[in-house]
């Protein structure tokens, strides 16, 4: 199964800090917000939901075509997706921006605030599907990622009109987005990705029922956080997964992403929904234990050993067959 992923690719700036953002809250004072975080740590990684999702695939042996917009600065950033298995030739560079820039800053608890400059990412609405998929002899599904939104628009448009299946995760531009525009993206898309707090967005911003949100999408993924994964389809029974025993929580930062990847990956590979979602899950796993996003290391021995633990030896053994 040929899958090209869009999205965004980024340099992520990654800092901690020590305290809680809620004790630095003042409740009446909320509309007059003026803070800065002295923080401990500053680390500058490679990232973007796009570079993310395919790096992880790449990692697993699946493949992934990115599909998106960089900067002259990108040169290092694709010999490294080039490097861990990542199709990059379909990046576009732009001569006159940057590579987009994320700078976030993650307190003890956990919690994140973050800010996204677009940079290279506004030409994203420039990229032609078609020609993805003349090159590389066609595409089986086109996963559309947080990325410009006028991209994003473009390529859920031109995979309606090609007949190419889709997978609709607007994540980060969710909270920019209004009903009219989520209903566009989100209609007719084979699968549906958002955590919990997104659903009840999309649902609100729309005004459609989890049931008519379920009528409009073949398969409906949402993330559970710790609890795992729920998978939804229109006249069958949720079907839940749980995630691996972690070993550490370093940096929540692209957890979602690496689910992505791994559950991609499983469905390249033509195994269940059900193996599929395991895959996600502990390829999440390994991110969360890891600072940054692209930082982990899938070795095939522990990781096979882990998803037994997790999953069962005949869940392994499957995956084993597949695993790069």
């Amino acid at each position: 199964m040929r899958i090209a992923v869009s999205g965004s690719i980024a340099h992520d700036h990654l800092m901690t800090f020590p305290g809680r953002f809620a004790d630095q809250l003042v409740g009446d004072q909320l509309h007059t917000v003026s803070l800065s975080f002295l923080v401990d740590s500053l680390e500058v990684r490679r990232g973007g939901v796009g570079a993310n999702i395919c790096y992880g695939m790449g990692q697993l042996g699946a493949s992934p075509i990115l599909v998106g917009a960089a900067g002259a600065d990108f040169e290092e950033y694709r010999a490294w997706l080039d490097r861990h298995g990542v199709d990059t030739a379909s990046v576009r560079i732009s001569e006159l921006l940057h590579t987009a820039r994320f700078v976030c800053t993650t307190d003890a608890s956990h919690n994140q605030i973050g800010s996204f400059y677009t940079g290279a990412m506004s030409e994203a609405r420039l990229i032609e599907l078609q020609a993805v998929a003349d090159r590389v002899g066609g595409l089986d599904l086109v996963h559309i990622g947080a990325d410009d939104p006028e991209a994003m628009l473009r390529h859920t448009e031109e995979c309606r009109t090609r007949g190419i299946p889709f997978a609709a995760d607007f994540s980060q531009q969710l909270a920019r987005m209004e009903g009219d525009e989520i209903r566009t993206l989100t209609e007719g898309a084979a699968y549906l990705f958002h955590n919990e707090y997104e659903k009840a967005l999309v649902e609100s911003k729309t005004g459609w029922s989890a049931d008519e949100v379920l009528d409009r999408v073949g398969t409906r993924v949402t993330t559970l956080g710790a609890r795992g994964v729920r998978i939804e389809r229109s006249g069958e029974e949720p079907l839940e997964v749980g995630c691996p025993e972690e070993e550490t929580k370093a940096d929540p930062t692209g957890v979602g992403d690496a689910f992505r990847a791994g559950f991609l990956s499983g469905l390249a590979w033509g195994a269940s929904l059900e193996r599929s979602a395991q895959v996600g899950c502990m390829v999440a796993t390994l991110v969360i234990e890891t600072v940054g996003t692209q930082e982990y290391t899938l070795r095939r021995g522990p990781f096979l050993e882990r998803f037994a633990k997790a999953y069962g030896a005949d869940a392994a053994d499957e995956v084993r067959e597949r695993l790069g």
